[in-house]
């Protein structure tokens, strides 16, 4: 009885798109949070007749022949890196990327990590920091002395001191961008890593060709889609109970087999 052993796996199939839409609607408020989206693949065939083999000394063909598949199986779940919303914060230290490209944050395990979760601060020494207190790359250090502070769209540190009219320029913000983004690690905190398959990254200012724009006073909000997530959600829902009814028709077209003498 094939039938239940196939739609066992399309329940943990479904099992596993419930999950992945879980986690973007309980990420809905996550700073540049990306939704991810599950995608799925046929299982083997079992060929009860080769397509295309000879059906007869004369040499007739198979115009087609008879597989019986054997289920579904999760083949990969993809980051969606559409533009989130661009939420004013009106601190200065929040920024947003407008674009492609990605934070630099150096981890404690001296790795490099990207985000584009902007919401910055300064530490103790007047570095620019993530709200976990890990540096932000190229290091920037915000004087003491400073009154005020700009960046602008092409990531340039600003400084205004106290007596003096024109601003010091204190830093500059470089973005990376790879060539396969959906390549990237997630490690949670808003942090990703670089791996493999997504390549290297290639480092410029805020604004570069390629690069996006940095924009103060704003965060990225989250992409997700609450409304599209919930119709996802109930379609999600009803595949797994008609997976589960092929299980049950399956259990009584073998209790009918057990009743026969």
């Amino acid at each position: 009885m094939r039938a239940l052993q196939i739609a066992a796996t399309g329940m943990m199939a479904q099992q596993t798109n419930v999950e992945v839409i879980s986690n973007n609607i309980a990420n809905m408020s996550t700073t540049g949070f990306k939704r991810r989206r599950a995608e799925f693949e046929d299982l083997i065939y079992q060929n009860l007749r080769r397509v295309g083999s000879q059906s007869s000394e004369n040499g007739s063909i198979l115009p087609s022949g008879a597989q019986i598949g054997l289920g579904v199986k999760t083949a990969a779940i993809y980051r969606i890196g559409e533009q989130g919303s661009l939420s004013q914060t009106d601190n200065r230290f929040d920024l947003a990327i407008r674009g492609n490209g990605f934070f630099q944050v150096q981890l404690p395990s001296g790795e490099t990590a990207y985000t584009r979760d902007g919401t910055f601060g300064l530490s103790a020494e007047g570095q620019l920091v993530t709200s976990e207190g890990f540096q932000v790359l190229p290091a920037i250090t915000v004087p003491a002395a400073a009154v005020d502070v700009t960046i602008n769209a092409a990531g340039e540190v600003l400084a205004k001191l106290d007596g003096q009219t024109n601003p010091q320029n204190v830093g500059q913000i470089q973005t990376a961008i790879f060539a396969n983004e959906g390549g990237l690690e997630q490690t949670g905190d808003n942090m990703l890593l670089a791996t493999p398959a997504s390549g290297q990254p290639q480092l410029a200012a805020a604004g570069q060709p390629g690069h996006g724009q940095v924009l103060q006073g704003f965060i990225e909000t989250s992409n997700v889609n609450v409304v599209q997530e919930i119709t996802q959600l109930i379609t999600a829902q009803r595949a797994y109970e008609m997976n589960s009814k092929v299980i049950t028709a399956g259990d009584e077209m073998l209790s009918t087999l057990s009743r026969m003498r």
